[in-house]
Order: structure tokens, then C-alpha cells, then sequence
């Protein structure tokens, strides 16, 4: 999770959770919502909150942090550094709709001079309104290639970390400046694909889906925007 906060990492099954039933409450309160009565009865059963600090439970329990999203990005950095690339960290923290970051990514990206690299890492969200299929990583870059509209020299990856994007079998996908023009060679209108969130079968029907498998660790998401000359 974005702030490598040991207690939401996987959701801290061994960290003590210092929020409580009574904080969602507020929330709620805050917002004039009415919850389930299912979830509202839960959210009154005190027997059921998470440890919290000082539990005798978790008084042997440790962790250690051995991958965060800097690092991710820092050893991408290098290794563009080391292929003759000049690399910028956008954040390692970026969070929002996925479609809205890509729109400003793709205005970053018309901007920088060739030879850029703009990496950057985070949990971006979707708010599903479609039918289709995808993660916030195909969503984002359907997004990206709408926002570039063919601009020439500029590609990209997005990624899931741990090998997947959503619920689909793919890590995340790739964005070339032919991408929407491929598409609709296709019969596919990108448009309507993102508008349904069904990125992932315009890039399953492209054949530019990145399927890596589990790679059984997790630092969020990666994108890299490579832009090797100006639109």
C-alpha cells in the first residue's frame, strides 16, 4: 500500500491495528450513510476488532520491510540511467481515478524532451461503471493511449507488481503510439472499451497484455512512460 504502513501491507495480519470499529462508525456518521443492517451490527460487535497496539497476542510478532515501491522505482531509474535514458520519479505514492492520472501523465509526457523516462509507482482506483473486464493498470493505460492520441515516440508499461492487474491473468499491459490506431483496425472503438472498463480485451486483442505470472512479492503498481522524441 501506498506509505508502506506495516498494518495495511496485506492487510497486517501479524501488525497491530490501531483504528477500530468506532472510527468507521464516525465515518459513516461523517457521510450520512446508512450501512447493512449486517454491517452495521458488525460494526457494534466489540469482540470482533482487530489487535490493537500493546495486544499481548502480537508481543513476539515482528516484521521487516525487504521491498518498497522506492525501491522499485529507484532500481528502474538505474537501469534506465545504465540504457542511456534520463529518469523522473513522479512519486512512488500516485493514487486516484486511474483514467485521471492517465490524462496527466500523458500531458507530463508530451512535455518532456526525448530521451525521458517517467517512472512512478502507487495504487490508482477504478470506479467500475461497465461491464467489461481489466485492472486499474489496463484501465489507465486504454486512458494514456486516448489521452497521447498517436503522439509520436512515446510508450509505455503498466504493471501490478504481483503479477496481477484485477482479477484478469495479466500483470498489465503496453502502449505504443499505434495502439488506438491497431485498435480500431480491429473494429474495437478504444472509447467504448473504456467506458464499459473493459480494457483488458482491447489489449488481449492487440496481443500487448504483459503476463508474468505470480511473482509472489508486491510494491504496489510500476509505470514507465518512455518518450524517445517529441510529439
Amino acid at each position: 500500500m501506498p506509505g508502506d504502513d506495516p498494518a495495511v501491507i496485506g492487510s497486517g495480519p501479524t501488525v497491530a491495528d490501531p483504528t477500530t470499529f468506532a472510527d468507521a462508525r464516525r465515518v459513516l456518521t461523517r457521510h450520512g450513510l446508512t450501512p447493512p443492517s449486517a454491517v452495521a451490527a458488525r460494526l457494534h460487535r466489540a469482540g470482533d476488532e482487530t489487535p490493537k497496539p500493546g495486544d499481548e497476542r502480537l508481543a513476539r510478532a515482528t516484521y521487516r520491510l525487504i521491498a518498497r515501491p522506492r525501491d522499485a522505482l529507484a532500481a528502474a531509474a538505474e537501469a534506465a540511467r545504465a540504457a542511456g535514458f534520463s529518469p523522473v520519479i513522479l512519486g512512488d505514492a500516485i493514487e486516484g481515478e486511474a483514467r485521471q492520472v492517465a490524462v496527466q501523465h500523458a500531458a507530463l509526457a508530451r512535455q518532456a524532451p526525448p530521451g525521458t523516462v517517467l517512472l512512478s509507482g502507487g495504487e490508482t482506483t477504478v470506479t467500475v461503471r461497465g461491464t467489461g473486464r481489466g485492472g486499474r493498470n489496463t484501465e489507465y493505460l486504454l486512458a494514456l493511449a486516448l489521452a497521447l492520441d498517436g503522439a509520436p515516440g512515446i510508450y509505455a508499461l503498466a504493471a501490478d507488481t504481483d503479477g496481477t492487474d484485477g482479477t484478469e491473468d495479466n500483470a498489465g499491459a503496453f502502449v505504443s503510439p499505434d495502439t488506438i490506431l491497431r485498435a480500431k483496425g480491429k473494429g474495437l472503438e478504444p472509447g467504448a472499451l473504456l467506458a464499459d472498463n473493459d480494457a483488458w480485451r482491447g489489449f488481449a486483442a492487440l496481443g500487448d497484455l504483459l503476463v508474468t505470472g505470480p511473482t509472489f512479492t508486491n510494491v504496489n503498481d510500476f509505470r514507465a512512460i518512455v518518450v524517445t522524441q517529441r510529439s
